[in-house]
């Protein structure tokens, strides 16, 4: 982490307030190369904590996975549903070393940091 006397700052607690569902194209050849670069554990933590304010509920996602080529048509569908489609518009992000909270407005996650914190 790049804040001082932070040293297991991720993944951030979401607390969101507002969600938005705008649904896209799905691109599995997009998804499937994204896939290897993403904390699979820390997304399936996010889903946990933004489903109770979805509206239609989240698909279900599997609890790991080994290789791309493993993924059936649905896994992919629900896979590109919590990437792509799913935004949050208002709420917080909770830094689970310091509590810090960054705010979320209008889809746009304020990350800056204070002077102390450089």
């Amino acid at each position: 982490s790049t804040v001082r006397g932070t040293e297991k700052g991720y993944p951030l607690t979401i607390e969101a307030t507002t969600i938005e569902i705008e649904k896209s194209p799905v691109d599995k050849e997009l998804l499937l190369e994204l896939l290897h670069k993403i904390d699979y554990a820390a997304l399936l933590s996010a889903v946990r904590q933004i489903a109770p304010l979805c509206d239609p509920p989240l698909p279900e996602l599997p609890n790991h996975i080994d290789t791309a080529a493993d993924l059936d048509d649905a896994v992919i569908i629900n896979l590109h549903k919590v990437l792509f489609d799913i935004h949050i518009v208002e709420g917080q992000l909770v830094c689970p070393d310091t509590g810090r909270k960054f705010l979320v407005s209008e889809g746009i996650p304020n990350m800056i940091l204070h002077e102390d914190e450089i």
